[in-house]
């Protein structure tokens, strides 16, 4: 065994092995007299297309069944690049194998209502990777259909489609139907052994901690005369709040989630400030470029968090947790009286969020994070809220207080929500 490491002989047993354990289902959690498991895809983009790989991954029996996105072009592309593989890109992909594709042209679908009809081709779990504007409609759809559901993170904009997403979440538990998120910290083995070192100790009793997100620029894919304001905002939806809830909530979502994962839960409240730099041009939308808050928890314990997408500046992802024993870096290493640091194997969460999903639904216990990731996801937008404000505000009064719906009146390829760059003591709270 001195070519095949302890991981990829796992790895291997694990997919051997899995096959059988589909007579193992529970009464209707996959297609009945199927050994596949049929998954759609809504939102067919990078991340859209990486989930499904990561999903075939995780299971044999996983077999690409529907695509569907507002766009047509983006559908056929993520076809193609399923069908022939991705080798000249950044992160090369091979094609999917005949026997796991099975996603035809009629199997295909574009417009807004194409997540129905991707919910409705005989899927038996969808992937929801479309803006995250759509995020709640698109959970409530599946889950009402009896689909389950991998949800890319964050799951909302606002807090309307935050209290969306928790009742949706009930309702899941009710029909036994999973809703996986996609933060791929909670599966991995590394970050899992550091948490419960912390919550066992480990480093005292917590006292604070600093999260950051701070990188590059990100990709703008200009705008061409033939589309609608509207296209346009979908087509580069990072830059709009209503779509993406701007990068505090679309991306740095994943290092919050982990500080209140240390902190058993959400803050308290929130003080933030933020702003536009170095995207200064209309082009970014309505989006900062720049956040910086203050998160306190129910102990009194304050974390700091710090977001960036700026160019030629120093990048950090990470988070510290510090306690009265010392402190951990949450992706495996504790400084102080119990110094310690993971040795384990290297996890591929991306993956394995996947294997837990299924097999959470073999072992007939369907995992349900929808209240969790809901909760992450108000916390930044929280913080994003004190920002675009410039007030400090309270996590239960924007749970159960704020009016704030991002959502357009219609969804159509015309106009599209105005565009107003929040102003500090200028932006009022809803």
């Amino acid at each position: 065994m001195t070519q095949l490491t302890r991981r990829k002989f796992l790895g291997t047993a694990a997919a051997i092995s899995a096959v059988p354990l589909l007579t193992k289902l529970p009464a209707a959690a996959f297609a009945a007299g199927s050994d596949r498991i049929k998954v759609g895809v809504i939102g067919t983009g990078g991340r859209g297309v990486g989930a499904m790989r990561n999903c075939l991954a995780a299971d044999p029996s996983v077999v690409v069944w529907a695509l569907g996105d507002v766009f047509k072009d983006r559908v056929d592309e993520a076809r193609e690049k399923l069908i022939k593989g991705s080798p000249k890109s950044r992160k090369p992909s091979a094609p999917v194998p005949s026997d796991r594709f099975f996603a035809t042209p009629e199997r295909c679908f574009s417009g807004f209502d194409a997540y129905k009809q991707v919910i409705a081709s005989g899927v038996d779990l969808v992937i929801l990777a479309a803006p995250p504007g759509f995020r709640p409609l698109h959970l409530e759809a599946a889950i009402n259909a009896g689909k389950h559901v991998f949800a890319e993170k964050p799951v909302a904009v606002d807090a309307a489609g935050v209290r969306k997403v928790i009742s949706v979440g009930e309702l899941a538990k009710q029909k036994r139907l999973a809703i996986v998120a996609g933060t791929q910290r909670r599966h991995a083995a590394n970050y899992l052994e550091t948490m419960r070192r912390i919550h066992d100790g480990a480093i005292g009793e917590l006292v604070g901690g600093q999260c950051y997100w701070l990188q590059k620029e990100l990709w703008h894919r200009g705008r061409k005369p033939e589309w609608t304001e509207m296209e346009y905002q979908l087509r580069n939806w990072l830059y709009f709040t209503w779509l993406s809830g701007d990068h505090i909530v679309e991306q740095h979502v994943h290092n919050i989630d982990v500080m209140n994962w240390a902190f058993g839960g959400p803050p308290v409240k929130a003080l933030g400030m933020g702003g536009r730099q170095a995207r200064t041009d209309p082009k970014y939308g309505d989006a900062y470029d720049h956040f910086s808050v203050e998160f306190e928890y129910a102990n009194g314990v304050r974390v700091q968090s710090l977001c960036r997408q700026t160019p030629n500046a120093a990048g950090r992802v990470n988070e510290r947790i510090v306690g009265t024993k010392g402190y951990a870096m949450a992706d495996g290493k504790i400084f102080g009286a119990n110094k310690w640091k993971y040795d384990g194997d290297t996890p591929d969460a991306f993956k394995d969020e996947h294997v837990d999903l299924i097999r959470s639904i073999r072992d007939g216990n369907p995992l349900n994070e929808a209240k969790r990731i809901a909760e992450s996801t108000l916390t930044a937008i929280l913080g994003r809220t004190s920002a675009y404000t410039g007030k400090e505000i309270n996590y239960n009064w924007i749970l159960n207080a704020s009016k704030q719906d991002l959502s357009p009146s219609r969804y159509e390829l015309g106009a599209a929500p105005e565009v107003v760059v929040p102003i500090p003591g200028v932006t009022p709270l809803v």
